[in-house]
């Protein structure tokens, strides 16, 4: 990630999966993003028809 883009406050995507849905998926999403903000990470979920996805992004 470049300078100009820290600066900016991009977010840089490191990973993504998707997997078939699982209706508390948000909780753990959720958790992840509270544990680990000082780590310059962000977790983020989509769902679409009956897929979900995990982001897992740099800031």
């Amino acid at each position: 990630m470049s300078e100009r883009d820290k600066r900016e406050g991009k977010l840089e995507l490191i990973a993504h999966k998707s997997f078939a849905q699982y209706s508390e998926m948000y909780k753990l999403v959720d958790f992840l993003n509270k544990s680990l903000k000082d780590k310059n990470v962000i977790f983020g979920l989509t769902k679409k028809n009956d897929k979900m996805t995990i982001t897992i992004y740099e800031t």
